[in-house]
């Protein structure tokens, strides 16, 4: 790859298993020329990319009966639009997924750039476990787990790629989230069944009875529930996701509404096949990236400057209806929106001895909320095979940098899968919540999962 600067010169390009906790001088930064999150608080060299100045306010917009909020960039046109035609000029900003893209559907698929705003932002609570965890968590149990973590974003000044990919993993969601979605697996024609999911997850301080003197080994609890199509509505995922995941393996289960039973669910794991995805995707591709890292090497590239999706509200506008979004191929190209920003880039590759369908990973994180913005994956051959892309859409008035709709393109079958999709739905997402712990047992599955 070319084009890539360092942030810090002391980065290694080879994998580094344990790490963390910067001096305090270093930390510093946080409060000068990086922001409370790790970014560079400075914009680029020409202006491109905007200095950051705290993000989008809390009032900047309203919300609808269903919680979706307004565009408060619906008046911008874009800059410029990238196509199979002119991809050469701009080579230098693109992912190879989104490359790949451009050539498998030279007639369609479209990268319409908008001007740049760094509008993410988080509460200041968040900020301040953020510095915390800036001089005190450390990458243990070579690099698997975390010690001394609080809240979100272990590592705002990463020096490696694991770093990276946990404060991926660990980035601010609004603590605890209820939500309803859509799910497609478009056929070649374009047309598809919509899959429509219950969800909730919680971070671990959000459920009763934390207890933050004695935190456990679980960063969060996440429950999924398919209402329709018939066919398989009523089936129910649990999973509670430790911090260590060598120490203690993801516990899952799954309830089979056909079956009226609850069963332990170790494949939902790794590249183990995610329910109701019709094959489109794995586990861990799921959130772009989640799960144990355990069977890659991963390298820390350094960072770029990149055109990613960015402030995707019109993708989730109720003015348009699922059909609208989900075309043959791809979204719809007259939907997207991208922006210029820095990401900082990892490279994962499969260690030896171990298995994967998938042979290296490239991804691309947004240094402004540390989600994965695209995802580029390889197949053992080593050719690209799935380029994933995340639609960031800040819940300004939440302050929650949020990945509403995520999208797998496989660029060799030219299927897709699209999950997060919530332009028809009535009910509202809740944040913030507080859980009870008897919400997410194995006998809360069975209970949610009744038909």
């Amino acid at each position: 790859m070319k084009n890539f600067h360092l942030l810090l010169s002391t980065i290694s390009l080879v994998a580094v298993t344990a790490h963390g906790a910067v001096p305090a001088t270093e930390a510093a930064k946080l409060n000068s020329t990086l922001t409370p999150v790790g970014a560079e608080r400075a914009g680029n060299a020409d202006g491109s990319i905007p200095d950051w100045t705290g993000g989008l306010p809390k009032n900047s917009g309203t919300a609808n009966s269903a919680g979706i909020l307004s565009d408060p960039y619906a008046a911008e046109k874009p800059l410029f639009t990238i196509t199979a035609q002119n991809a050469g000029q701009y080579q230098g900003k693109l992912s190879e997924g989104q490359t790949a893209m451009l050539k498998r559907y030279p007639n369609s698929y479209r990268i319409a750039v908008y001007p740049t705003h760094r509008s993410a932002n988080y509460p200041d609570k968040v900020y301040q476990a953020i510095a915390r965890n800036a001089i005190g968590t450390k990458l243990v149990a070579e690099g698997n787990g975390l010690e001394n973590f609080d809240t979100a974003i272990p590592f705002p000044i990463p020096q490696n790629g694991m770093e990276v990919i946990w404060n991926h993993i660990t980035r601010y969601r609004g603590g605890s989230v209820r939500r309803t979605y859509v799910q497609a697996t478009p056929l070649a024609d374009g047309t598809f069944v919509p899959v429509y999911f219950n969800q909730q997850f919680s971070y671990r301080e959000e459920v009763k009875g934390f207890d933050p003197s004695n935190p456990g080994n679980v960063l969060f609890y996440y429950k999924q529930l398919v209402t329709a199509p018939a066919r398989l509505a009523g089936d129910v995922v649990l999973v509670h996701e430790p911090i260590n995941q060598v120490q203690t393996p993801r516990m899952a289960w799954v309830y089979n509404a056909g079956q009226r039973r609850v069963r332990r669910a170790p494949q939902i794991a790794y590249d183990g096949p995610y329910p109701a995805s019709d094959g489109q995707r794995v586990s861990d591709n799921l959130d772009m990236f989640n799960g144990a890292m355990d069977r890659y090497d991963w390298k820390l590239l350094g960072k770029k400057e990149i055109y990613i999706p960015y402030n995707s509200f019109k993708l989730e506008s109720p003015e348009f209806k699922y059909a609208d979004v989900v075309k043959p191929n791809h979204l719809n190209s007259d939907l997207t929106r991208y922006e210029l920003h820095r990401v900082w880039v990892v490279e994962a590759t499969l260690k030896s001895g171990q298995r994967h369908l998938y042979s290296k990973r490239v991804m691309y994180v947004d240094e402004d909320t540390w989600q994965i913005s695209l995802a580029d994956h390889y197949d053992a051959r080593g050719a690209l095979w799935r380029a994933a892309e995340g639609y960031l859409t800040p819940r300004y008035d939440n302050q929650v940098p949020w990945l509403g709709v995520e999208a797998v393109y496989d660029v060799i079958n030219g299927r897709y899968i699209v999950a997060g999709l919530r332009n028809e739905e009535k009910n509202p997402m809740e944040f913030g919540f507080s859980a009870l712990p008897a919400e997410y047992t194995p006998t809360a599955l069975r209970n949610a999962g009744v038909r």
